[in-house]
């Protein structure tokens, strides 16, 4: 897709979406233009449609990441989550 949108860009002088707006144009055809953007958004797309069986969410990392999901589940939380000078005090986490 990335390469499409470069050819695209340097056939026509502009990119796929030709809108009359230039910014929204700009605002979708350069980060599709570029590979690393698109191979992360097939990767995000790829990774979420996995089946939700415990072998797949072990693969993908997901079980460490649950007993994190809140922040009062774990008591580690407060200690490494509070701000320095012990300004936790006047700024409460919430």
């Amino acid at each position: 897709m990335a390469h499409y949108f470069t050819e695209y860009i340097a056939i026509n002088g502009y990119g796929p979406v030709h809108t009359g707006a230039r910014w929204f144009n700009d605002m979708v055809n350069v980060p599709f233009s570029s590979e690393p953007f698109v191979a992360g958004c097939l990767a995000y797309f790829l990774d979420n449609t996995l089946l939700k069986d415990s072998a797949s969410r072990k693969d993908r990392g997901a079980h460490w990441w649950d007993k994190f999901r809140s922040f009062k589940s774990d008591s580690r939380s407060e200690e490494f989550y509070s701000l320095p000078f012990n300004l936790n005090k006047y700024f409460p986490s919430i």
